[in-house]
């Protein structure tokens, strides 16, 4: 038996069907289980309502399974401190409590790259890769993960932590999925700099392939890394404009006038109390070059990404097929 939070997001879209159909029985906490009706056509799910601060239903929740994968949080480029630190840090924290009460066998903790933060510009993103969190989503993701590493050496708790770079593919509509797929294909391709940056994209089914590796294959303390093979903003407009057979211009963006209009867009925020279309905090993840090596994944769980091109297919044919709710091999 399987806990699970996040379930019902983006990754846990295609992990709940992964899980089930490799038999194990997945408790999924979820706040809001009328609407993840789908979780009741998944042949060995099971729903647990409630959430990462409600620490009586997480004792509940855990006891009885032999694993626990914490995939739950809050991601946005754009919020309050305060947010992120509740649900990320403290949420984690609670889960953490939840699961040395029970005796988990093993407790895989969804971490991110994206807490290292500003990487070194010359050097290569492997796990040993020092964090300098530079947002506050990336801050309260680095005090989850320190948490999670200190109930492994001080409770003897038997985490695993994964790393996974940017989301993208089917059923995704955020961050990733928005900026290199969803506006290119509406037209609106924003190239900054002359595309030089590195990205480092994961393709959601392989962030999977690396959970369900992770749980008997990783070595208990340790990190791993989940992740695509790095590649430069053009290269991957390039893939998905010939992917996608898309024709629009691309705007030049000088690295300032992106920074600049983030700031002004970031003052109608404060008033709108919305996102903004280039939220301010977007500069750690689009002005950095991220090599981040999945090599110890690789060599140590048997991780094969997807090449970039073959994951912008699915990912285009998604959107281009009207962006359904199901898909082909994530039926329950």
């Amino acid at each position: 038996m399987i806990f699970l939070t996040g379930g019902t997001g983006f990754l846990g879209r295609h992990l709940v069907p992964a899980l089930c159909k490799a038999g194990f029985r997945v408790r999924v906490l979820t706040r809001y289980p009328e609407q993840n009706l789908w979780l009741k056509r998944c042949q060995g799910a099971e729903i647990v309502p409630g959430d990462l601060l409600d620490a009586q239903t997480l004792v509940k929740g855990v006891e009885g399974c032999q694993y626990v994968i914490h995939a739950g949080g809050m991601f946005r480029f754009w919020g309050e401190e305060k947010a992120f630190a509740i649900t990320n840090a403290l949420g984690t924290e609670n889960v953490l409590k939840a699961a040395v009460a029970a005796g988990i066998e093993r407790f895989i903790h969804i971490s991110t790259v994206a807490l290292v933060g500003q990487p070194d510009p010359n050097g290569i993103v492997d796990e040993t890769h020092p964090a300098h969190p530079a947002d506050a989503y990336q801050r309260s993701k680095w005090q989850g993960e320190q948490s999670a590493m200190r109930y492994c050496q001080e409770e003897n708790l038997p985490v695993v932590i994964l790393r996974p770079g940017a989301y993208y593919g089917p059923l995704g509509q955020y961050a990733f999925n928005r900026l290199f797929f969803k506006d290119p294909m509406r037209g609106i391709i924003m190239q900054v700099n002359g595309g030089r940056y590195i990205i480092f994209p994961a393709y959601i089914s392989d962030v999977v392939q690396g959970i369900m590796k992770a749980l008997n294959r990783a070595t208990v303390g340790e990190v791993y890394n989940i992740c695509g093979d790095w590649i430069s903003h053009k290269d991957a407009f390039d893939i998905v404009c010939q992917e996608a057979n898309l024709r629009w211009p691309r705007l030049p963006i000088p690295g300032w006038l992106g920074i600049n209009t983030a700031r002004v867009l970031e003052l109608f925020s404060a008033v709108t109390r919305t996102e903004p279309f280039w939220p301010l905090n977007l500069r750690s993840y689009v002005y950095n070059d991220w090599r981040v090596s999945s090599e110890k994944a690789r060599r140590e769980l048997g991780f094969v990404p997807t090449d970039f091109r073959e994951g912008a297919r699915q990912t285009i044919a998604w959107y281009k097929a009207g962006q359904p709710d199901t898909l082909p091999g994530l039926e329950c």
